[in-house]
């Protein structure tokens, strides 16, 4: 097997990754957001009844579509700055996974019930 055709050539551009750092970077920030307002209208009766956009499911409506707006908005936002650009990932994964975790903390209830 002739190893030049399998070789990277020097010219070869390497592939933006802003779109996936984007993505991940998103669903950190959608996830944590979503945690904060559950823990917020558990613990606040203002926001817990200014989250009610739909009765039969209470709080819980206004929980999940203003974090599903704020996911996507964050997405658009972030893939219009980041989307055509190599961004250096391991930071932007960190700080998403931080948030996830940060995110999981907020909707266990024993870590909940000390606030």
């Amino acid at each position: 097997m002739n190893t030049s055709e399998t070789a990277v050539s020097p010219s070869t551009s390497i592939l933006p990754n802003g779109s996936g750092v984007a993505a991940i970077l998103a669903a950190g920030i959608g996830s944590f957001v979503l945690a904060v307002l559950a823990f917020a209208g558990d613990k606040s009766v203002a926001v817990k009844s200014s989250l009610v956009f739909y009765k039969p499911t209470g709080a819980l409506s206004g929980v999940t579509t203003t974090a599903i707006l704020v996911w996507l908005f964050t997405w658009g936002i972030l893939e219009w700055r980041w989307g055509k650009k190599t961004i250096a990932a391991g930071r932007v994964i960190a700080v998403a996974f931080v948030l996830l975790g940060l995110s999981l903390l907020l909707t266990f209830p024993p870590v909940v019930d000390l606030f």
